[in-house]
């Protein structure tokens, strides 16, 4: 059959206003391709050092890889119970036994996930709900306003203080009201290397106190913390605990981002609510790895050699970066070091990691996409995470840029 000129014109038509109704009721009308894999793609296609994304470009443990295919072998294949295998939980249980003097119940009260991301989601879908009001400390990792409004709830976001990125917390205490649901603590924090002090804690305490917030505390950079201090987990306070999800990941811990294994830990009352939605969500978690993993941390009694490793990386790179016009800031944790290119530019963060990419090779994260507002203090996101030899490439790279 031969469509004639009026009739292709009506078909495109419809096409269109349907194509266009469909848009109009985005969830997520505002959400594009996330910075990361944008710069990645650059990265790519301009034959860049890529010391954008966050993940290792250097293999984990080859034991651990062995365990992991001697458990698939073995025919641990099928699906793995909703909360996890038992032997894992038992291994993150003793973990928080030994690490911070703290007890999960490794039945009821220890989760594993599909990676930490699919917990917060998860986590943010079991409590709340239209109206909901949810306080996140910006700069904020992109997975948790999503989240927030695919449920209906109401985003209130507080901004750390640059350069330093220390919290205002009488702005926490103002934001505060009946409607507030929850609160995502990032600690250490994704992008800044932030991490929280006592101070912090106590008056996270008393902003809480009387209130029935709940907590999601994203702990996936724990175990990567420098210069000799120390990760306070929300955990280690009753007061917190009580109220509080710890999220925590083994991508982070083991370097092994693509295995995609997380777990949450929460009071029993807690998690019964969080199961509740997981089990519809993913239900249940890579059987074959969960094993792996779960044998390799029976070997593994000081997780404190993590912050070793990744501190040797921060200190060569940042020394390098210091003969360089970048300013940097402070990283005292995570694997991101972070730095001001103001006295090398006046562009938009965003387009200097473009300008950047293409005209030296190596690309980065703006500091902007992790903000509501896309706020521009003219900082990019270095990761370290990194082979030597790619390190040692970038860094001859960056000696290059001059004022």
């Amino acid at each position: 059959m031969r469509l004639n000129a009026d009739t292709i014109l009506e078909l495109f038509v419809i096409f269109t206003v349907r194509m266009s109704f469909r848009l109009s009721n985005s969830k997520l009308p505002d959400v594009k391709t996330t910075i990361f894999t944008e710069m990645s793609l650059l990265a790519q296609q301009e034959g860049a050092v890529n010391l954008s994304q966050g993940f290792p470009d250097y293999q984990p443990d080859e034991n651990l890889i062995q365990y992991l295919g001697d458990f698939a072998k073995q025919g641990h294949n099928q699906y793995a119970p909703l909360s996890g295998i038992k032997e894992l939980r038992e291994e993150i249980s003793r973990k928080f036994n030994a690490q911070y003097q703290v007890d999960y119940h490794p039945d009821s009260e220890i989760n594993i996930t599909a990676g930490a991301t699919q917990g917060i989601f998860t986590i943010i879908s079991a409590f709340v709900g239209k109206g909901d009001e949810v306080i996140i400390f910006e700069p904020a990792y992109d997975c948790y306003e999503p989240a927030i409004i695919l449920n209906g709830g109401v985003l209130k976001n507080v901004k750390m203080l640059y350069p330093d990125y220390e919290i205002n917390w009488d702005e926490v205490k103002n934001l505060v009201s009946e409607k507030t649901k929850m609160m995502i603590i990032n600690n250490p924090n994704n992008p800044s290397g932030k991490i929280f002090k006592q101070k912090d804690i106590d008056e996270l305490i008393s902003i809480v106190k009387n209130t029935d917030i709940i907590i999601l505390s994203d702990e996936v950079y724990e175990s990567i913390i420098f210069d000799e201090k120390t990760h306070l987990t929300l955990a280690k306070y009753p007061e917190l605990k009580e109220r509080t999800f710890v999220v925590g990941s083994f991508g982070k811990l083991l370097h092994i981002t693509g295995w995609k294994i997380g777990y949450v830990c929460a009071p029993s009352d807690l998690m019964t609510e969080f199961r509740k939605v997981h089990q519809f969500n993913v239900f249940c978690v890579n059987t074959p790895a969960q094993f792996a993993i779960s044998k390799y941390l029976q070997n593994v009694d000081d997780f404190k050699s993590i912050s070793t490793f990744f501190q040797t990386k921060r200190d060569y790179l940042k020394n390098a970066l210091k003969e360089t016009p970048f300013q940097l800031l402070d990283c005292e944790g995570t694997y991101f070091l972070s730095a001001n290119f103001g006295a090398i530019s006046d562009k938009q963060d965003k387009d200097f990691c473009y300008w950047l990419t293409k005209e030296y090779k190596i690309a980065t994260i703006p500091f902007s996409a992790f903000y509501k507002d896309k706020t521009d203090e003219k900082v990019i996101r270095f990761c370290f995470a990194k082979e030597q030899e790619t390190l040692d490439k970038a860094i001859e790279k960056l000696l290059k840029i001059k004022i």
